[in-house]
């Protein structure tokens, strides 16, 4: 029976009022959404943005079987810890085990069979090879992504369609405003996953000598909160670094000075409107 050591990937959820029964605990129901919603959170882990992952494959994975062991009862408030591991894959099917726990005591167990099939006939077919290997590879420990350093020549289509998604369609910038004549002076970085999907974007320039600024920094909505940017980040650091810069510096969106604090940077100076949208600046002494 798994232990909470055999799980990669856990999502922290809390118990809401809504989710408990009339005897005071959490309906047996939810527990099937709570490991649902886990599953989602794993193919972040991968770096697999679902949908377009699975047209690449030309397939989908479809719930052919769903149990449940219930060993013990979660309570309004409770803070919970959802594990999600790939068990096993057959030829056309992939298992899934869940395990919701509270601190270390496992409260309910689950498996979910999945089967790949075409959408189009619902007939199963083979798991494809590329899937396969993503699976096996994250529960062995492997990286999910690859980060690229290179000119706009050679990455601008990529960070240019990421950066279309993320600063003029999301967040409204004049498309006038996001590209300048800096980009093919920059060294940009792109992080793509295993299936060569580009997830996110960077760039570097100089800003004075002995400083380097990192800028149009971007992640894609549906993979935000699973470390890609951090990889983007820590890869134009590196190149800053190799460059014998002492520091770098960017101007953070303020819903993101969180972020970039946790990657040891400080704020400097006070607040200030860029392109309508608040910002810090934000520095790390390399």
């Amino acid at each position: 029976m798994s232990q909470r050591s055999d799980f990669r990937h856990f999502e922290r959820l809390r118990v809401r009022w809504v989710e408990v029964d009339m005897q005071k605990i959490v309906f047996n129901g939810h527990y099937l959404t709570y490991i649902d919603t886990a599953v989602a959170g794993y193919w972040r882990a991968l770096a697999m943005p679902y949908h377009e992952v699975m047209e690449l494959l030309q397939g989908d994975l479809y719930v052919r079987k769903a149990t449940l062991e219930y060993e013990g009862s979660a309570r309004y408030d409770d803070q919970l810890d959802v594990g999600v591991r790939c068990a096993r894959i057959g030829n056309s099917s992939v298992v899934f085990e869940g395990a919701v726990f509270r601190a270390e005591e496992r409260l309910v167990l689950g498996e979910l069979v999945y089967v790949f099939a075409d959408p189009a006939t619902m007939r199963s077919k083979a798991v494809p090879p590329d899937l396969r290997e993503v699976l096996l590879g994250f529960e062995a420990g492997k990286p999910m992504v690859d980060v690229r350093v290179g000119t706009w020549d050679q990455l601008g289509r990529e960070a240019q369609k990421i950066r279309s998604v993320v600063f003029i369609d999301e967040q409204k910038i004049p498309a006038e405003m996001e590209w300048d004549a800096a980009d093919a002076e920059c060294l940009h970085a792109v992080a793509y996953n295993r299936f060569g999907v580009p997830l996110a974007t960077g760039r570097l320039l100089e800003h004075v000598p002995g400083t380097a600024k990192i800028g149009r920094m971007a992640v894609l909505p549906a993979m935000r909160g699973s470390n890609i940017g951090r990889a983007v980040l820590d890869a134009l650091m590196a190149v800053a670094r190799a460059q014998g810069e002492r520091e770098v510096l960017l101007h953070a969106q303020i819903s993101a000075a969180g972020f970039y604090q946790r990657a040891g940077f400080q704020t400097r100076g006070p607040q200030f409107d860029e392109a309508g949208i608040a910002h810090v600046e934000m520095v790390r002494v390399l």
